[in-house]
């Protein structure tokens, strides 16, 4: 696991941070995650962020679509949505969760 940042890798706010899998523990024995991640790169893939941010990646996508499609940060950041969540989020008070 990466070391803490100290604001949210996505909204950029300064609250506490979850860690993310970028490719989610639940796919990790799939086939396809297998042969194409090593053991140590699947549990070691993540971004650090607020509640907000990690509640709205796994309400707006499926695990296998966040570790096929979304694997990297700037991935997450182009996705369809996310800059609105932004806009939403940066606008939300720092305590918030």
């Amino acid at each position: 696991m990466p070391a803490p940042v100290p604001t949210c890798q996505l909204c950029q706010r300064d609250t506490r941070l979850e860690f993310h899998h970028l490719i989610p523990r639940k796919v990790h024995r799939r086939a396809w995650f297998a042969q194409r991640y090593s053991r140590d790169d699947m549990h070691q893939r993540g971004i650090w962020l607020c509640r907000l941010c990690h509640r709205f990646v796994h309400r707006h996508f499926d695990e296998v679509t966040l570790g096929r499609d979304y694997a990297t940060l700037d991935r997450l950041l182009a996705a369809p949505g996310v800059q609105r969540h932004l806009q939403w989020a940066g606008r939300q008070r720092p305590g918030k969760r």
